[in-house]
């Protein structure tokens, strides 16, 4: 698969790059600064794009079998960046007939009990809330776009740099947690899920939780 990756230089996107090159995929991967470090192996291009510009994602979609995001603000962003970066690569996939988009998301929106989400709970960080609500209205938008097959894959509560185990479990909508209640995820295995889902779509218009 010919896949277009957006936001390859973060940490998720560089596992993401490393976990479709070893399966045999192509990737071209897209950054601001067009450089991409620690990427193991051929199969992979770095680009510069900007994903709040749809004329410039459909240029970089066209001649792609799928595009998988990445993206997120960075430090010196406001989060309601995001609205606008989805916004762009929906419009610019469907200006390049490109179908096929897998969107890394919050686990904010998902629930954890009779509705109730996740943002909505008391041990919520502050900190973290209007990163969640701009996710949240991210996927809205995803929400309404029928004519693609998009997936929207949210992580664990908790996810840091781990191991690639292979395993985890998923819930449509709702977050996964052990049985003792946490919620964790390592990067690598969320970048599993993530391709796992790109090649099987079994979560097509689908807020998919990740987790153990």
């Amino acid at each position: 698969m010919n896949v277009l990756l957006l936001g390859a230089s973060g940490r998720i996107g560089q596992r993401t790059a490393n976990e479709l090159r070893a399966r045999g995929h192509t990737v071209t991967g897209v950054s601001r600064s067009g450089t991409v470090e620690e990427i193991d192996g051929d199969g992979f291009v770095a680009i510069t794009g900007d994903a709040t510009d749809a004329d410039d994602m459909a240029k970089l979609a066209a001649g792609h079998d799928a595009i998988v995001s990445a993206l997120g603000p960075s430090d010196d962003e406001s989060p309601e960046i995001l609205t606008e970066m989805i916004e762009a690569v929906i419009e610019g996939l469907r200006r390049a007939d490109v179908e096929r988009l897998v969107w890394t998301g919050g686990a904010g929106g998902l629930s954890v009990g009779p509705e109730t989400r996740l943002i909505e709970t008391d041990d919520f960080p502050e900190e973290w809330v209007p990163v969640a609500r701009a996710a949240i209205d991210a996927y809205e938008i995803l929400s309404e776009a029928d004519d693609l097959e998009w997936s929207y894959l949210a992580p664990a509560a908790l996810i840091e740099p781990g191991e690639r185990t292979g395993e985890y479990r998923t819930a449509d909508g709702e977050l996964v947690t052990d049985d003792e209640g946490d919620s964790y995820i390592s990067m690598e295995d969320f970048a599993v899920a993530l391709v796992d889902e790109l090649e099987e779509k079994t979560a097509v218009h689908t807020y998919l939780g990740t987790g153990y």
